[in-house]
């Protein structure tokens, strides 16, 4: 060791880093604050949550290996998602207005698995080979207001035109064919969107054929069930009064936490 590096550790302090710098952060006083209020309910344009749905998605696979394969270590996946695209397809009126609500809608997913294959190979003392694939699927499920797929409905204006036409006013007797009158209502709409909230995978890997315990194999079969979680939402105008809570959905569709066994509180004799 240099001697004047170990007569320059000896010189600091237990605990302490040589040359590094710090600076000690003083407390500053604080005091609450009395909010200002209006006094009248407030109008908000937020994110409302249209449903919430668990989609199973059935997929199957082929994916190539090279080098061939001798055993398959770990595979990890996770979702990327192309689309969440909600389309309506029967709609009722909101009374006093020209809107209307969506009753029923088809949710369109589509988006693809991106699988990390981790595999040992033939050669001898080889290190582990890496494999990535992607793997696409696309479906599409049916939402009803009567069945309560809904938690909240979308929201749509319908847009409109109209087309007036004139009497040739010296004849009387037919139409004028270059005089129009147009009317044209476009209505821009929030369009609404979708979120990835948990995906849960179900899978069987396999050789489609079959192999000796010490053979290769080049193709893995998979074989998929995907219960794939997403929210669709919209941006609406909504009022929120005084005392409003939040909850937090709970997923079916993932497997609980553990819960801690309770105590046995007997003794014995």
């Amino acid at each position: 060791m240099n001697d004047g590096y170990a007569k320059q550790a000896k010189s600091c302090k237990q605990g302490e880093d040589f040359g590094v710098k710090s600076q000690q952060q003083i407390p500053v006083p604080d005091a609450p604050i009395t909010p200002v209020t209006t006094g009248i309910t407030p109008f908000f344009k937020i994110p409302v949550i249209l449903a919430e749905r668990t989609l199973q998605i059935v997929v199957e696979a082929d994916i190539s290996l090279y080098p061939p394969a001798t055993e398959i270590k770990r595979v990890k996946k996770h979702v990327f998602l192309d689309q969440v695209k909600l389309v309506p397809v029967a709609f009722t009126r909101i009374p006093g207005t020209d809107y209307f609500r969506a009753t029923r809608a088809k949710l369109f997913v589509g988006g693809y698995i991106r699988k990390n294959i981790e595999y040992a190979s033939a050669d001898y003392n080889a290190p582990l080979q890496d494999r990535i694939a992607n793997v696409r699927f696309s479906g599409f499920a049916d939402l009803n207001a009567a069945t309560g797929d809904f938690i909240n409905l979308p929201i749509i204006g319908i847009s409109e035109s109209a087309e007036a036409n004139f009497l040739n006013e010296k004849t009387q007797t037919d139409a004028r064919l270059d005089k129009y009158f147009f009317q044209n209502l476009v209505k821009y709409n929030e369009q609404p969107y979708g979120e990835l909230v948990a995906a849960n995978f179900f899978e069987l890997d396999f050789s489609p054929h079959s192999t000796y315990h010490d053979g290769s194999f080049h193709t893995l079969r998979e074989k998929i069930v995907l219960d794939l979680t997403v929210k669709v939402l919209q941006v609406q105008q909504v009022t929120i009064g005084a005392g409003a809570t939040a909850t937090v959905p709970l997923l079916s569709a993932l497997t609980p936490p553990p819960t801690l066994a309770a105590e046995d509180t007997t003794t014995e004799e």
